[in-house]
Formats: C-alpha cells, structure tokens, sequence
C-alpha cells in the first residue's frame, strides 16, 4: 500500500479558508486576508511549497480552527507539520521559549517572518486603536529580537 499523496497548495489553502470562515482580526477583516498574506510573504522571501503550505495554516492549531489530531492525520509533509507545531503557541508558554522552538525548527523561520511582517503592517495597524496598536507593536518587536530578525519598522 502507498502512502497518500500530499495535500497540494490549493487544497491546504482551501483547507484553511474553510477552517477559519467566518473568523475576523481584531481589526474586522475575514482572517483568511492574513493567511493569505503570510503564504505570500513565505513565497516573496523564496519560501518552498512546504512553507508555504505551513503558512497558510500556521494559526489553525493555535486558534482551535483546526486540531492537533487533525494536523497529525493531515496528508502533509512531515516539515510543514513541524513548522505549523512550531510557530503554535502554547498557553503559559514565554516568548523565549517560543522563539527557542522557532529557531530549532527547519523552514519556521521563514514562516515567522512572514507573519511577523504582516502583524507589523502599518496600514493593518492602523485599524486598531491606539492602545492595541501600542501593544502589538512591541510584542512584535520583542519577538523580532528574540529570532535574531532585522527591525522592520521605517525611520523617519
């Protein structure tokens, strides 16, 4: 017996849009626009297939928009599970910690960048009110520190 081919970037896209219908950012837009974006963000920096795959699901464990068991069972490339695991938070877990995991984890770099990237948005942020702003700002910051990445933000 052969082992079930993988899901293609169309399907786990598909997957994911379905998983979080519905869902909206703390801004009010469909959260598949982030999702989208970040799949994008993994391409535009030379991500592969199995990043891009992991992008497009990177919040769906942590979110509970789909489950663990479902990721296990997922006919997906052993490294896009391991990245999707990895760039999952996990309650109580300290931002080191969760950077730790992140930088031991081949290809979750990529994936975190790129989200990183969408979260700091000017134009995303924008949206939300100032104190939210201001929050998100520096979680963003500190973890972009904490994975060695470059900071973002343009100066004036």
């Amino acid at each position: 017996m052969t082992e079930n081919p993988h899901l293609t970037l169309a399907e786990v896209e598909a997957v994911a849009r379905a998983a979080h219908q519905g869902q909206t950012d703390k801004a009010g837009r469909p959260y598949a626009e982030h999702l989208a974006a970040v799949a994008d963000g993994v391409r535009a920096r030379g991500g592969d297939e199995e990043q891009i795959a992991a992008a497009w699901l990177h919040d769906a464990v942590e979110d509970e928009a789909l489950s663990e068991q479902w990721l296990h069972e997922a006919a997906l490339s052993r490294r896009t599970k391991d990245v999707v695991r990895a760039v999952t938070k996990r309650a109580g877990e300290s931002p080191e910690a969760y950077a730790a995991r992140i930088l031991a984890t081949p290809g979750a770099l990529l994936v975190k960048e790129a989200d990183l990237a969408h979260n700091a948005d000017p134009a995303r942020l924008a949206r939300l009110d100032e104190p939210t702003r201001t929050r998100l700002t520096e979680k963003y910051a500190l973890m972009r520190t904490l994975l060695g990445l470059p900071d973002d933000r343009p100066y004036d």
